[in-house]
């Protein structure tokens, strides 16, 4: 019924203390606090109405999305909000201030920060990041746009050669943004030192034109109703730009590039999280809502949640978004670990936190991606109305897959830093951080899993060093089979493909890990750590499912204990499900940021469905436009004469 809380029985159900869940989730009482008030502020705000964006034509799309960046920005000022740049990314995903201040942070002197990061900050600048082109994305070194030194006028003249060489992609480019890091290779004397970022200002303050020399424009429109076409992804040209791009030598390590990358892809595991965790509270809710057949002696169907099937396909998602929530947590601390050790001139972690960042990006936005569609599918029909907020979630999330690094590239750059780490085994150079574990290489290579019983899998070491094992095995392998090539980047190119799969399952590994020390930790709140402790064994042993080959093969595990794990999976399964409601419950989202009728908190969803089929524009009229010309003529047979 219309105004009854649906799901209030399911509620009842949970084991654990759900406010309590929802500072875990946030990170800390603090988070909780400022992530819940600025949720609430914009939810009741109708200034932050999104229900019709798929209605919108593109013009109206992104004029509305600059009319709300603008309404936040305004509402940050009023209400004197701290760390107002995360803020205002929570209110609006717009522009690319995620990547144009850490940019000039990361790699800039300390004339430039003082220049240009107050600008930024109080937006009196709008900026964005220009480097993939439209002939080059994740080969950054193969970049085309130059920018060349002329000692005459000491100027730097920035330059697209080629049509391939046009910045292609950059969020905020097509039309908002004032400034941009401009990625090209600096060219002195005529000789060509690699890729160099210059901030350029693209377009005039006081009328917005494009400055001299600047060919600028929007891309066009792409996948989804609504979704990322709010954002103006643009096209930009050089044509022998010189005033606007002076180019300031920086004192700066070349390795701080690095310290950006870490950060950037931090923020994406985060975001991961964020996604996924939002397509499975609508998939969980709506789950207990729908019911179908089983139905005895008149009684009620059977929600489709407490099918097995359903389950299966649901729970690892559950599971994985708390799992990638508590390995993002942990790229944070990497990250400020990682700045004070460059700040220190000390680059030794560097590769390890390349490779870790790049592959967990990977990991996680891939699956992600996959997980958000899975739950449009576990909604069945009505997981594809625009109106489950499921299409529109998936439209702007899988771009994560490509951005910042192809997911395939990024796991064959972190497959060449675990080769590299087993070659050096013998040679008392111990491995660090991530890839600690290889140090135990000669008892990983050899050791068998201990378990005998279904419950043995609910040992974390038992977990840890069937995944270590796992890990280690399938490096040495791939090791060993690039030795029989002699030229090693024919073996990288052969070998691609179980290089990627050695890759991930070091990453699976590091998330694995991650979730286990969570669980050390003194996590307060009634029943909050038995529960999680069931995810992570959730998260772990599905894993050990769906990558059963690699842990047979290897001979990490037996084809008996794939059985036990199995056995105990689905026991999980049902300890999990009186608290599904509740663990969704404790992501703390509002029914505004879900933007979905099918998740909504009361689980009233089929009133709502009809009444969102009402709004649609079709529905203006009963007669629909056209029936005169067209379908009039059709029923009256009189197409002859009907103009067409």
């Amino acid at each position: 019924m219309d105004g009854v809380d649906q799901l209030a029985p399911e509620r009842k159900k949970a084991q654990f203390d759900v406010d309590e869940m929802k500072i875990v989730w946030a990170g800390s009482r603090h988070a909780f606090q400022v992530s819940d008030r600025i949720a609430r502020l914009v939810a009741s705000d109708p200034a932050f109405r999104k229900d019709n964006r798929a209605m919108l034509s593109r013009k109206e799309l992104f004029k509305n999305t600059l009319r709300k960046a603008a309404y936040a920005w305004k509402r940050i000022i009023e209400l004197r909000l701290s760390g107002g740049f995360n803020e205002l990314r929570t209110l609006v995903l717009f522009l690319s201030i995620g990547m144009f201040v850490p940019a000039i942070k990361g790699q800039g002197t300390d004339e430039q920060h003082q220049k240009w990061l107050p600008l930024a900050y109080k937006m009196e600048i709008i900026g964005c990041y220009a480097q993939t082109e439209l002939g080059h994305g994740s080969n950054v070194q193969g970049l085309e746009t130059t920018a060349t030194f002329d000692p005459q006028t000491d100027e730097f003249v920035i330059h697209s050669p080629t049509l391939t060489s046009s910045k292609w992609w950059p969020g905020g480019l097509g039309k908002a943004s004032t400034h941009a890091v401009v990625y090209a290779r600096l060219i002195t004397d005529g000789q060509d030192h690699g890729v160099n970022g210059f901030i350029v200002q693209l377009r005039s303050l006081e009328d917005h034109s494009p400055h001299p020399g600047i060919t600028i424009g929007d891309i066009g429109m792409k996948f989804g109703n609504g979704a990322y076409n709010t954002m103006d992804n643009g096209v930009l040209r050089f044509e022998h730009v010189t005033r606007e791009g002076k180019y300031v030598q920086s004192n700066v390590p070349r390795q701080l590039l690095y310290g950006t990358m870490v950060y950037v892809r931090q923020t994406i595991v985060a975001d991961a999280s964020c996604a996924l965790s939002r397509a499975v509270c609508i998939a969980t809710r709506y789950s207990a809502v729908r019911r179908q057949f089983g139905s005895k002696n008149g009684g009620p169907e059977t929600q489709v949640i407490d099918y097995k099937t359903q389950q299966n396909r649901l729970f690892p998602l559950l599971a994985s978004a708390y799992a990638f929530r508590f390995v993002g947590e942990w790229l944070k601390w990497l990250y400020t670990d990682v700045t004070q050790r460059l700040q220190a001139n000390d680059f030794s972690t560097l590769p390890e936190a390349h490779a870790c960042t790049a592959g967990l990006k990977s990991l996680t936005t891939t699956a992600t991606a996959d997980g958000i569609e899975e739950c449009r599918k576990l909604c069945g029909g009505h997981g594809y109305l625009c109106s489950s907020g499921l299409p529109e979630l998936f439209a702007v999330y899988v771009p994560a897959c490509t951005y910042e690094g192809d997911n395939i590239v990024l796991l064959l750059q972190v497959a060449r830093f675990l080769m590299k780490t087993v070659s050096q085994l013998g040679y008392g150079n111990m491995p660090v951080g991530t890839t600690t574990y290889m140090g135990r290489a000669e008892q990983l290579m050899q050791c068998h899993c201990g378990v005998q019983k279904a419950e043995d899998w609910l040992n974390p070491s038992a977990i840890l060093e069937a995944f270590e094992a796992r890990a280690i095995r399938m490096s040495v392998a791939c090791a060993q089979n690039l030795s029989k090539f002699t030229n090693q980047e024919e073996g990288f190119a052969e070998l691609a493909a179980d290089l990627v799969e050695a890759a991930v399952a070091h990453c699976q590994l590091i998330v694995v890990s991650k979730f286990i020390e969570k669980l050390q930790q003194d996590i307060p709140g009634k029943g909050v750590k038995p529960i999680l402790e069931i995810l992570c064994h959730i998260y772990a042993l599905h894993l050990v499912h769906k990558h059963l080959g690699d842990f047979v093969s290897t001979g990490c595990i037996t084809a008996k204990q794939a059985s036990l794990a199995n056995e105990q999976l689905r026991s999980l399964y049902s300890q999990v499900r009186p608290n599904a409601i509740a663990l969704v419950d404790a992501y703390n989202y509002t029914d505004h940021y879900l933007g979905s009728v099918l998740g909504r908190y009361d689980g009233n969803v089929y009133p709502k469905l009809y009444e969102e089929a009402w709004k649609d524009p079709l529905n203006d009229s009963v007669v629909p436009d056209g029936y005169h010309e067209y379908i009039r003529p059709l029923l009256k047979q009189q197409l002859r004469n009907a103009r067409l």
